[in-house]
């Protein structure tokens, strides 16, 4: 008789637990930069798989927006927790007392630049007087960045240039192929997707700003101090599944398919969807590596390097008035961050099917 309560007792508990409602999963909403998630999400698109968002508690939603400047203020309203833009228009948004911080710098080198067709005539920035230059869209750090390289050149961005809305992938193609705009002043991931598209593009200089770092995670302080453990979850699984990437492109390509197959080129065969795929991801790695910058640790911000962009935007009329690295970026977060093994990560990764 005792065992036989004993198993009419687990069987109540099984029931119970049958019955019970299942908990509810934590979706973790984080602005994406642009209209459109592309394979630069796949770090993003790994950590989800490999279960390491859940370990922090979270599934992570992609939230596709115009672009860094719409990233920042979504972070600056509260209507999203964090973000992922760029620096510049968190810095001249500052002065307006939005108390936001990049907490993880994933691009440590600069994304931006100017591209024209391959058989373009212009060689150099200042061949662009007169012309169009297409951007993503307005919201889009391409902007300012176009705006800041003119004026380096000695043109002025008000009256020398004009900037319109371009699109991005099979439509900023058609409009380079078109001769509908002169340049394109986008991402090089974005450029990779106008590759795809079947248009070559040539690259000028953009020597003079490689070394500034781009795209990183922010969040306002309020937030840092408030839900520290899930800012450090997040950018936890970014780092790992960077490291990922660094070692195996490859399958985070289809992991990407996998997770966010709105990313997955259609009509193809699975052989030139996985090679459209990996041609812009391949494009990031090298902004990935942390030599670029000479820091250490995954996501760490040079503020030397932070402090030299600032200058060049404050320079060229960007920011109206001086910012410093420590009023736009933070290390706090980044010793929990790095609280993990990136050899094994890597071993991981290598060792993927």
């Amino acid at each position: 008789m005792p065992k036989l309560r004993g198993f009419a007792a687990a069987c109540l508990s099984l029931l119970a637990a049958l019955a019970a409602p299942a908990r509810a999963e934590t979706v973790l909403r984080m602005g994406w930069c642009a209209p459109v998630v592309s394979p630069a999400a796949a770090p993003y698109a790994v950590a989800q798989k490999l279960g390491w968002f859940a370990e922090a508690g979270f599934r992570l939603q992609l939230v596709p927006l115009p672009g860094s400047t719409d990233c920042v203020k979504q972070v600056a309203t509260g209507e999203l927790p964090y973000s992922f833009p760029s620096i510049e228009p968190l810095a001249i948004i500052r002065p307006q007392g939005v108390k936001a911080r990049n907490f993880y710098t994933l691009y440590q080198g600069n994304i931006y630049g100017i591209a024209v067709l391959a058989e373009s005539p212009v060689q150099r920035m200042q061949d662009l007087k007169g012309k169009i230059i297409g951007v993503t869209t307005m919201g889009s750090a391409g902007v300012i960045v176009a705006r800041a390289l003119a004026a380096d050149a000695g043109l002025n961005p008000d009256t020398d240039i004009r900037i319109v809305a371009a699109g991005e992938a099979g439509q900023a193609a058609a409009m380079v192929r078109g001769k509908q705009v002169d340049a394109l002043s986008q991402f090089i991931t974005a450029y990779a997707l106008v590759e795809n598209a079947g248009v070559k593009l040539r690259y000028l200089d953009n020597s003079m700003i490689a070394r500034f770092p781009s795209n990183g995670l922010i969040a306002l302080e309020s937030t840092l101090a408030t839900r520290r453990a899930e800012a450090v979850g997040l950018a936890r699984g970014v780092a790992k599944g960077t490291i990922f990437v660094l070692n195996n492109p490859e399958a985070a390509v289809r992991i990407m398919f996998e997770m966010f197959p709105q990313t997955k080129p259609l009509g193809k065969d699975e052989a030139a969807a996985q090679a459209d795929g990996l041609h812009p991801l391949q494009a990031l790695l090298p902004v990935f590596a942390l030599n670029i910058s000479g820091v250490s640790k995954w996501g760490e911000a040079s503020e030397a390097n932070y402090n030299a962009y600032l200058e060049f935007l404050l320079k060229w009329g960007v920011l109206k008035q001086k910012i410093s690295a420590s009023e736009v970026v933070t290390n706090d977060l980044i010793a929990e961050i790095n609280n993990f093994d990136p050899a094994a990560i890597a071993g991981q990764a290598r060792a993927y099917k």
